[in-house]
């Protein structure tokens, strides 16, 4: 048996939500996605976005919170996130009225019965960002993107996963020559931006034990998924088998 089915949903500047469930628990990470476009995607799977367990949220960018109220609302998932990440969101998107709000300390685990939710504080841009690391107790999946740069710690996180989302989102040559303005691609490469191909490569080398590692928040200007996969293959040994989130569509059922 599994221990858990992850989809990432979508993924991307354009939303990220990754659906999660092991030991009977059910998980939606971000809400980047609009209400009827998750409950589709999750249609497909034969998954109900009534039977889940909680919608918890990264950070307050728009890409991964902007349809958190309605998510709540519409199916009465408690909320879980920073204080400091919804004041921030608060103030910049219209959420809307929330119902059950749970708020977790950055850096401190959160429990759904057996389950346990690690959360990683990073330097990425947003107000009190995350990472997470779901622990089934036996194996432990990451939900690594919106990292800022290769912060101490984050290699030696990944050497304990036994499957990744990860962040891969540029590629340096496409965006010095792409066409964002000099002040973005000093955001995108700088410590609260985001990491590149070869980054996220080089990071998964430490993953001894990865089964799989999930390609994902690929730029749309400054990445192709074939470069990202290519840039990967020329690190990483055949063994280890990757994938990559999508911006428009979902993933397979990913099993560990």
């Amino acid at each position: 048996m599994m221990d858990f089915n992850a989809i990432a949903l979508q993924s991307g500047s354009s939303g990220n939500c990754i659906y999660v469930e092991t030991l009977g628990k059910r998980l939606l990470f971000d809400a980047g996605l609009s209400c009827i476009e998750a409950e589709r995607r999750l249609a497909s799977f034969g998954k109900n976005m009534k039977g889940i367990d909680a919608l918890i949220i990264s950070h307050d960018h728009s890409d991964h919170i902007r349809h958190a109220g309605v998510l709540q609302r519409k199916y009465g998932l408690p909320l879980y996130v920073t204080r400091d990440t919804l004041d921030a969101a608060l103030a910049r998107h219209r959420l809307g009225l929330l119902g059950e709000v749970r708020y977790f300390s950055a850096g401190e685990p959160v429990r759904f019965g057996d389950v346990e939710i690690r959360t990683i504080p990073t330097p990425h841009d947003g107000v009190d960002g995350v990472v997470f690391v779901v622990d089934s107790g036996s194996k432990r999946l990451g939900i690594m993107t919106d990292l800022g740069h290769v912060f101490d710690g984050l290699a030696s996180e990944i050497a304990c996963l036994d499957a990744v989302f990860i962040e891969s989102n540029y590629d340096p040559e496409m965006l010095a020559k792409g066409p964002y303005p000099a002040f973005l691609k000093r955001r995108i490469q700088g410590p609260r931006g985001h990491i590149s191909n070869r980054e996220a490569a080089e990071l998964l080398l430490s993953g001894k034990k990865l089964k799989w590692a999930c390609l994902s928040h690929l730029s749309q200007h400054n990445n192709y998924p074939d470069l990202a996969i290519k840039t990967h293959r020329a690190i990483l040994p055949d063994s280890l088998t990757l994938h990559l989130a999508h911006r428009t569509h979902p993933t397979d059922i990913l099993t560990v």
